[in-house]
């Protein structure tokens, strides 16, 4: 049975349908997509799924982009431009983002800026995706100078997520997924800590609950002004490690390791108590996470988040906790603090 979870967001209401089997089942009307409709995804995902949502869809065409985050860029929004011009997209065509969170912050960036707006649909496919990126309207691009530099604040007109597509996806992508899970489970819900949810079969609870987390947060402050950015728990190192690597790490990866690093952080600093890593680590090793940086050089790691969009005129400001479901803005943390951080999780 389908699950309508409204969002208030500004000047606009939207629905997040969760529905085990939705793909299988969809029906366009009901999801107010009888008009014409763009579905922007990746070769793989057009065989899997996007093919058959098109032939469901009375006046729908393909869109593609390719796979990685190399291609969450300028370049990549060109071609999908390309590609609507061609498919005589007008400010009447929806755009589907059917795909993970590369392709729904890039195709969401499109639909965003082509003809100064096009209506947006999202329908996640990987659990990162589900649960983090799909909602609260953030999209955009990398540039080789940072991650998510240019974007804008684009709400959709749904996100349909169907639990059902990630018995499709390798064991790493569930993994990865659990990273931003597990992030949400230490801002604001202790119970997606609960290594009893951390499983497929249990994936609509899991999804439903981390989902309703980032409601919460993106309806008190959309346009991330004050609490929003708890949501970058653990990112400023994430990022980094993905430039540094060259984005050879996937995001929900670098995220865990981030996530031990804030916490990490926030004791070398006395704000939280000494057990808050050693928890967060026990978590990320039951979960198949990785709980270390390899050998990355913390200079270069350092050197990456200055050009971090969460900095503010030049200050640092690093999302930590006090405990958990207790996260804190921080600015200002000495780097001598950081580079222990991150020398120690070598």
């Amino acid at each position: 049975m389908a699950e309508r979870i409204p969002v208030i967001a500004p000047d606009t209401t939207y629905t997040i349908v969760l529905a085990p089997g939705l793909l299988a089942s969809f029906d366009p009307a009901a999801e107010g997509l009888t008009g014409h409709v763009i579905i922007v995804t990746q070769p793989a995902l057009a065989d899997l799924y996007g093919a058959a949502l098109a032939q469901r869809l009375p006046r729908a065409g393909l869109a593609l982009m390719p796979d990685g985050e190399q291609h969450k860029s300028l370049a990549t929004v060109h071609d999908l431009y390309t590609q609507f011009v061609q498919q005589g997209a007008d400010r009447h065509t929806t755009i589907i983002a059917l795909g993970g969170g590369v392709v729904g912050d890039t195709a969401g960036f499109a639909a965003a800026t082509y003809m100064r707006g096009l209506r947006l649909v999202q329908i996640p496919t990987s659990l990162l995706a589900m649960v983090d990126s799909s909602v609260g309207g953030k999209v955009g691009v990398d540039l080789p100078e940072g991650k998510n530099l240019v974007g804008a604040f684009k709400q959709p007109e749904r996100v349909l997520i169907d639990p059902d597509v990630l018995a499709t996806l390798p064991p790493v992508e569930w993994r990865c997924g659990m990273a931003e899970t597990l992030k949400h489970g230490l801002l604001a819900d202790a119970a997606l800590l609960n290594p009893a949810l951390h499983h497929p079969q249990h994936a609509p609870e899991l999804i439903r609950r981390a989902v309703q987390v980032k409601i919460d947060v993106v309806q008190a402050d959309p346009y991330e002004q004050t609490i929003r950015a708890h949501l970058n728990l653990g990112h400023t190192f994430a990022h980094a490690i993905e430039r540094v690597t060259e984005y050879g790490w996937r995001h929900g990866e670098a995220v865990a390791v981030g996530l031990l690093a804030a916490a990490r952080l926030s004791q070398e600093l006395g704000l939280c108590p000494a057990t808050l890593a050693a928890e967060v680590e026990a978590l990320l090793l039951a979960t198949g996470l990785p709980c270390r940086l390899g050998g990355l050089d913390p200079a270069a790691l350092l050197a990456a988040m200055r050009t971090d969009k969460k900095w503010q005129s030049g200050r640092n400001r690093f999302i930590l906790l006090r405990g958990i479901g207790q996260p804190q803005i921080v600015e200002d943390v000495p780097e001598t603090a950081v580079l222990h951080v991150l020398h120690v999780l070598q």
